[in-house]
């Protein structure tokens, strides 16, 4: 979908969008989990696949502002270790994103975080301290958020996954977060443009009008984050992710 003419857009479109790029903010800001329903709003706005070239600029304006402002707080180390499953899980996504039928995608994928995040909430009871070390967690996570991230922009459960996974705590966690996100989406962006087509110029006139949207909450978000405690923040990280799992079922 183009949108030959931004002013075009309805009502309604335009009330979606403004409110998804709310929660771009929030999201970015710390506020882990709640992204899903701004992709959710995108694809109720547009059409699913455009959607996804919409929301990506959105998405990098908002981690710029997260690298800048939770910079010091990022752990390369976990970035080293998980963002080459996301680049191959990428360009899994570039190839089945043309065919793969969307319906059964979303019940696959809604499935799959469910069960995670039911495995997650099973290890928090457990109040065990170790984290998995196996090169194959960080694989299947990876992949799984490569894929997703490019398909749908529905990386992030995932990854909130792995990062609970390896208990990485509040501020270290949207720190890592926000440079992992940066590079992933930078990487989409030439495969939105040139393979997929879904960013042209209309499309980033359209995102400019939203940033406005972000940056509110962006402010929201960051004070949000600063009286919300670490036990609080995992327990809320599953229970979004688990909400945005149902959401994506029956969007």
């Amino acid at each position: 979908m183009f949108l030959a003419e931004t002013f075009d857009i309805s009502i309604t479109a335009w009330a979606f969008a403004i409110t998804a790029a709310f929660i771009v903010g929030l999201s970015k800001a710390g506020i882990k989990g709640i992204a899903i329903v701004n992709v959710t709003l995108m694809a109720l706005a547009f059409e699913a696949k455009a959607s996804t070239g919409i929301v990506v600029p959105l998405l990098i304006v908002g981690d710029l502002i997260a690298v800048v402002y939770y910079n010091r707080h990022a752990n390369w180390w976990y970035i080293v270790r998980f963002l080459p499953w996301v680049i191959v899980g990428i360009l899994l996504g570039v190839y089945l994103g043309n065919d793969l039928d969307e319906g059964v995608f979303k019940i696959y994928m809604a499935a799959i975080i469910l069960v995670s995040v039911a495995m997650m909430y099973w290890w928090d009871r457990r109040k065990s301290t170790s984290v998995p070390t196996h090169w194959a967690f960080a694989g299947l996570v990876g992949t799984l958020a490569g894929i997703t991230t490019m398909i749908g922009n529905l990386g992030g459960p995932f990854s909130n996954l792995y990062f609970l996974a390896m208990r990485v705590k509040k501020n270290e966690f949207i720190g890592t977060a926000a440079w992992l996100f940066l590079i992933i989406n930078l990487i989409k962006l030439p495969f939105h443009i040139f393979v997929w087509e879904t960013i042209n110029a209309d499309t980033l006139l359209f995102n400019l009008k939203l940033v406005p949207g972000i940056l509110l909450g962006m402010l929201v978000g960051v004070r949000l984050i600063k009286i919300i405690k670490d036990d609080f923040y995992r327990k809320m990280i599953l229970v979004l992710t688990a909400l945005g799992a149902v959401m994506i079922m029956i969007r």
